[in-house]
């Protein structure tokens, strides 16, 4: 049987919109407890409230799933996604495939380059770790001598890359952009490995 919390979140989905009162009637509890559970869904970041003129008087507050509350939710996106890349490759030339994930990396990379001027290295590998984290990796990285050590334990484009490894060269000129310095992959998830591992050299210590 479902939880409340979950009977709220399918409820949203199927409805969005909703007021607390609409949820209770639809959840089958009262406002007070919507309330409640909502409030702790705000703070996860799967629910958020807007305002909203309904009539004459004062708008009132109605919920709706955020992305990473619909997310919560089987979707056809990977299978969408899978197919759009599968007939890119059949139409385009690999180069051009390729060059267009390539772009994808680098607009990412130019909308952060004034917040990177000045870092050092560690810095940067931090805002690149939180900046990943936000597209959905969990990544840690570590000293190895002169070298950085990158490693992405989980990578939100493995289903894809499953079919389409080209999908990979996105967060690699990612954290090459971002670091200014090349990244060289030495171990893959998709050949075996337990995640994805890049080592990067800082330029002063470059051979």
């Amino acid at each position: 049987m479902k939880s409340t919390r979950d009977r709220i979140l399918q409820t949203l989905h199927r409805q969005p919109r909703r007021t607390i009162n609409e949820l209770a009637e639809a959840v089958g509890i009262n406002p007070i407890s919507v309330r409640h559970h909502l409030t702790n869904l705000q703070v996860e970041g799967l629910v958020a409230a807007e305002e909203e003129r309904h009539g004459v008087g004062r708008p009132r507050l109605v919920y709706i799933l955020t992305e990473d509350g619909m997310e919560k939710f089987p979707t056809r996106y990977l299978r969408l996604t899978t197919r759009l890349l599968t007939q890119m490759k059949e139409t385009m030339p690999a180069p051009v495939v390729s060059k267009l994930f390539n772009q994808i990396a680098e607009d990412l990379a130019s909308d952060y380059a004034d917040q990177m001027q000045g870092l050092s290295m560690e810095e940067r590998l931090d805002f690149v770790q939180s900046l990943l984290a936000e597209e959905g990796f969990t990544v840690e990285w570590e000293k190895k001598g002169e070298q950085y050590q990158i490693h992405e334990i989980t990578c939100p484009y493995y289903q894809i890359g499953v079919n389409h490894p080209e999908v990979c060269t996105v967060d690699q000129t990612l954290i090459s952009k971002m670091l200014a310095v090349p990244a060289e992959k030495v171990q893959c998830v998709l050949n075996g490995g337990a995640h994805c591992t890049y080592v990067v050299q800082p330029a002063h210590s470059a051979s």
